[in-house]
């Protein structure tokens, strides 16, 4: 929840700045403050794989140390949340190529 809501303000952080460098014709900040928003959607991609993994792996544990055979199933459970620090990383490159 928390890396979605990072994640969503970073997008809109980065379109007001696109706005305001199109509408003034000042690029001085675009650079500086794009980067500011592509570490923020990646820091939230990242805390939300940690919160999500966290309970998780722990869960996972305890599973795999009663049913060893169950590891293949915890480790798919367990690695489904790297989604988020992808995508995370993802606009964070796009907001640095200035692709949008």
């Amino acid at each position: 929840m928390i890396a979605t809501v990072l994640v969503t303000l970073s997008s809109i952080f980065s379109a007001n700045v696109y706005a305001q460098e199109t509408s003034t014709g000042d690029t001085s900040l675009t650079k500086p403050l794009l980067a500011i928003a592509a570490a923020i959607a990646i820091a939230g991609g990242l805390i939300g794989t940690g919160n999500a993994q966290q309970g998780i792996g722990a869960a996972g544990m305890g599973i795999i140390a009663e049913k060893p055979e169950k590891f293949g199933q915890v480790l798919f459970f367990f690695v489904i949340p790297e989604t988020l620090w992808i995508i995370g990383f993802v606009l964070g490159i796009i907001l640095l190529l200035d692709i949008l």
